[in-house]
């Protein structure tokens, strides 16, 4: 179910802008009833850029929520220098993979592990498709160091049911909690929960309530946390490789289109005939929840003269008679755009750097000098 409050418009957009309390934010943000924005869905599938926000905002280059901001623009620096190598390990972690199941196992899915704090955390994933980004690091880090799976198998579960699933800030989200994109793993015990979570998130007694040193060495052994007793959980929602609605790419006349896709949701340009598409080769290997469909695809239909849902070579033909074809460039569709597309780049913040920043610390002081 779409949350009301997160409608798949540039008004709701807008609205959501308006209402940000960056000072509240500042305090609070790490609780999970704090003032967080509830902007990454429509900054994800293009409805705001960054630099939209950040002038709206008008704040300070140093202010917490810019720094938030950063870490953005800072893990798709890192997708555009590494590529594909962004779903593999950076560098090597505590354990070595073959220590880690390749598979999520099926208690973790259900929200029946027994742990509050991380059943709470699906149980909230499955109903709105959101999740408050210290909840994930909580729900990554009991998944990977206490149940030893790797993290690519977490990430792309977790990718898949999120509305502002975003493949560079999720799965590096995921490599910084595992220790392969970071120094050393994120780690997490029951008094971090209860500080900053409601109380039935709160998991005194269960197998998460460790000292730090006792997470730390079971991070760094192959032994893992128990699974959960006994059925029960709930039913992960389907995922879906491509929507229900829309129909197959048909050749037609016209002088330019502008290409309306999932990650290009914001306003078009002006007197532009709009397609909008579903390129189904760019979900073949990362499907989506029925809600997450649902979101992108009302906003698609609502800009769009007309919605296609067809392969890359489907629209490719269909737009073959059209000399200008336009439209944002994204790395989640990129390589299945036609190829005589123009690509418009995405809005930034932060000026590009060169060669590739290792550690968000050294991109941000590059890229302060460069502002």
């Amino acid at each position: 179910m779409i949350p009301q409050d997160l409608a798949p418009t540039r008004e709701a957009a807008l609205a959501r802008l308006a209402a940000v309390d960056a000072a509240a934010y500042a305090r609070s943000r790490n609780h999970l009833q704090g003032a967080v924005t509830g902007l990454s869905p429509y900054l994800t599938h293009g409805l705001l850029t960054v630099p939209e926000c950040l002038a709206a905002l008008g704040l300070p280059p140093q202010h917490k929520l810019v720094y938030e901001f950063g870490w953005r623009e800072f893990f798709r620096h890192v997708w555009d220098h590494r590529g594909e190598a962004i779903f593999r390990n950076l560098h090597e972690g505590p354990l070595p993979d073959a220590a880690y199941l390749r598979e999520l196992p099926q208690d973790i899915r259900r929200g029946a592990t027994g742990v509050p704090v991380v059943d709470q955390a699906v149980r909230t994933l499955y109903a709105t498709g959101t999740l408050h980004n210290h909840a994930r690091m909580w729900l990554a880090s009991y998944v990977v160091h206490g149940r030893k799976v790797h993290w690519r198998a977490g990430a792309d579960w977790l990718y898949a049911h999120l509305l502002d699933g975003d493949l560079a800030s999720n799965h590096l989200s995921w490599q910084w909690v595992a220790g392969t994109g970071s120094h050393k793993p994120y780690l997490f015990d029951a008094a971090n929960v209860a500080r900053f979570a409601p109380r039935d998130w709160h998991s005194w007694g269960s197998a998460i309530d460790l000292s730090y040193e006792a997470w730390d060495a079971l991070a760094r052994r192959s032994d893992r946390l128990p699974a959960g007793q006994g059925g029960g959980g709930l039913e992960e929602p389907a995922l879906l490789h491509r929507p229900t609605m829309g129909v197959r790419p048909e050749a037609f006349e016209a002088a330019e289109v502008w290409l309306a896709h999932p990650w290009a949701l914001g306003e078009p340009p002006p007197g532009m005939r709009v397609v909008g598409v579903v390129i189904t080769d760019a979900h073949r290997q990362r499907p989506w929840s029925e809600t997450r469909w649902q979101w992108v695809l009302s906003r698609l239909a609502g800009l769009s003269d007309q919605l296609w849902v067809g392969s890359a070579a489907e629209v490719a033909g269909a737009l073959a008679g059209v000399p200008r074809v336009l439209t944002l460039a994204n790395p989640h569709v990129d390589p299945w755009l036609p190829k005589g597309a123009e690509l418009l780049p995405e809005a930034r913040h932060f000026k590009s750097v060169s060669p590739v920043c290792g550690s968000f610390s050294r991109w941000w002081e590059r890229v302060q000098r460069r502002t």
